[in-house]
């Protein structure tokens, strides 16, 4: 339907055009959308990577009751309505004044994206070999350059899998993101959400498919990167 011919969303449609992909990339507030959610998504996945991958470094560190808990709370996001952890943020940024700021929605998206970094590189951790860790320690390496030179290369292929998916978590987040959004600072669906209650036409079917088009790619990404696991294992 985004390049249909008729200014309609008409299935199936009648000729072919790209005439609202044109409208879509001419159009600030279409273009603005779409850049907001690359550079949200972006910076979201860097913060969800770094923090999702010590934490399931650290969780792998300890056992028993302590490892289920941790685990457990930081899966919370995971598992609570969209809509309540939504109202929730809204009340919370209100306060301090993060409604419609970046960093207000990098702390929202991150907090949704770390638990997905967080099973993928756990996963990755459980068929990881210790004693590779523990002979750079008795080559001289202290526990950081280990943990950088050794750990970390060994993690890579689930690091980047729970980059990707952190990704797509945060470019195609509406629930949340209409939440603690403003006219000032949207993502592309909140965006597409409000087009759709002014006037439906073509253009927004050109955004969703810009939408599928990223996050397949992101998810190709992250399904070669846990090939790339299982080839090392």
């Amino acid at each position: 339907m985004s390049f249909n011919e008729q200014r309609s969303l008409a299935f199936p449609p009648k000729g072919f055009s790209l005439r609202w992909f044109e409208n879509f990339f001419s159009d600030a507030q279409w273009l603005g959308g779409f850049l907001n959610s690359v550079q949200i998504a972006l910076l979201t996945a860097v913060l969800a990577t770094v923090l999702g991958t010590l934490a399931a470094y650290g969780l792998s560190k300890v056992k028993g009751i302590r490892e289920s808990i941790g685990r457990n709370f930081l899966v919370i996001p995971m598992i609570i309505p969209s809509v309540i952890f939504g109202v929730g943020l809204y009340s919370l940024f209100l306060r301090l004044g993060l409604v419609g700021t970046l960093p207000g929605f990098l702390i929202a998206h991150t907090a949704l994206a770390v638990p997905y970094v967080v099973v993928t590189v756990g996963s990755t951790l459980a068929a990881y070999n210790v004693s590779l860790e523990r002979a750079a320690w008795v080559c001289g390496a202290n526990k950081f350059r280990a943990f950088i030179g050794v750990t970390v290369p060994m993690l890579m292929p689930g690091i980047l899998s729970g980059a990707f998916f952190a990704f797509i978590t945060s470019f195609d987040e509406v629930v949340v993101s209409m939440f603690i959004s403003s006219p000032y600072l949207q993502t592309l669906p909140v965006t597409m959400f409000a087009g759709m209650q002014r006037e439906v036409d073509p253009t927004i079917a050109a955004a969703a498919t810009l939408i599928m088009i990223t996050t397949t790619a992101a998810a190709i990404g992250g399904i070669l990167s846990q090939h790339l696991k299982r080839k090392r294992t």
